[in-house]
């Protein structure tokens, strides 16, 4: 009837505003408890230290499976971040997850470099830490054959690795956001333009480059990228689920690594000014890097909104080894969430254990 109150209106207003304000509450006792807070911690799965030497850590994690498969896994993380991101917590883990489906999962993570690693280059990382995990893995096992994976830098070391290995070691290579064809990092390029960057004093001058230099490069990249983060979580404070997960992943971002300088300085001028991987003129310990080498098959995950690696940076790896086996994943999201994240878990890893399953026994 005309001009008489819809009552059910007025009801469903009333109950958005009432959520509204209980929302508004727990937002600011939410707010003050997160700022109070130690830090979130992280890890769901047991792991055993296997060898410290350096900036070098190497893990084995522990089986949770009845029947494990026959090929290990190796994880290689960028030298620049730490390893905690494939296992921040229960149904947020890659390892979790991969664990529980039979995988023998080993981890080379990374400690804060010592003043003496300064020296430290691409050559160490590939040809004696990796080499030595290798090594132990196959002693450990009794195979010789290992699946490599890394993510983002780390994935650009384990192609390397799987480049120089020689036949027999390497069963498969699985790799996260890896750049091959530095032509496409635009915006760090662009922050390492030769033309106003002079690495050589750079790192003369500091020996170890701090992490500072890497996060302000990554905040130069998407400017306004933090403070929309901080609104989001304003927005969410409310909660708890999504708190934990931004203060997880908050932890991780903030705890980038210093890097060795001589590891800097052959990353700017051979891959991002060079560009000496795609072009084919890669050395790495007077070795010469030939991605031909590489016939074990590949799996390489990209994802479609990628602001850090884009996908034109990583497909190189599919047409310029040897492999005959080869296959691209285009994952939701962006550079993070294809090792953690919810999409992660519900489409990504199931497709990582359809393909590395039957490829492992």
């Amino acid at each position: 009837m005309t001009g008489q109150p819809d009552t059910g209106a007025t009801a469903s207003i009333g109950d958005r505003v009432r959520r509204e304000a209980e929302r508004a509450i727990q937002r600011n006792l939410k707010g003050l408890e997160f700022l109070t807070a130690p830090r979130q911690s992280v890890g769901a799965m047991a792991s055993d230290l296997l060898i410290r030497r350096g900036t070098m850590a190497f893990y084995r994690y522990r089986p949770v499976a009845e029947e494990v498969y026959r090929v290990p896994l190796l994880m290689v993380t960028p030298p620049s971040n730490k390893g905690y991101i494939f296992d921040l917590a229960n149904g947020q883990s890659f390892f979790e997850f991969m664990l529980h489906r039979g995988y023998d999962i080993y981890l080379l993570d990374w400690m804060p470099p010592r003043a003496d690693e300064a020296e430290l280059g691409i050559e160490h990382y590939v040809l004696d830490f990796i080499a030595q995990c290798a090594e132990h893995i196959a002693d450990e096992t009794g195979e010789r054959e290992l699946t490599i994976s890394g993510y983002c830098m780390g994935g650009t070391l384990a192609v390397l690795y799987a480049a120089l290995a020689g036949a027999g070691r390497i069963a498969n290579l699985l790799c996260f956001t890896t750049p091959i064809d530095f032509h496409h990092m635009h915006l760090f390029r662009a922050w390492a333009d030769k033309a106003h960057f002079d690495v050589d004093q750079l790192v003369d001058a500091l020996g170890i480059i701090p992490p500072e230099l890497m996060l302000g490069a990554f905040d130069l990249m998407r400017p306004a990228n933090r403070t929309a983060g901080m609104m989001h979580l304003w927005a969410n404070m409310w909660n708890d689920d999504f708190v934990k997960s931004y203060r997880m992943f908050d932890r991780w971002g903030a705890e980038t690594l210093p890097m060795p300088g001589r590891y800097f300085r052959q990353i700017i001028k051979q891959l991002l000014w060079d560009n000496a991987l795609l072009e084919g003129r890669m050395q790495v310990g007077g070795r010469h890097v030939d991605l031909s080498a590489i016939t074990a098959p590949i799996l390489s995950i990209v994802a479609e909104h990628d602001h850090v690696v884009a996908r034109e940076a990583a497909a190189p790896l599919l047409n310029m080894t040897g492999s005959q086996d080869c296959e691209e994943i285009l994952s939701k999201g962006g550079h993070v969430s294809v090792v953690a994240g919810a999409s992660a878990v519900r489409r990504l890893w199931p497709s990582i254990d359809e393909w590395l399953g039957k490829r492992s026994v």
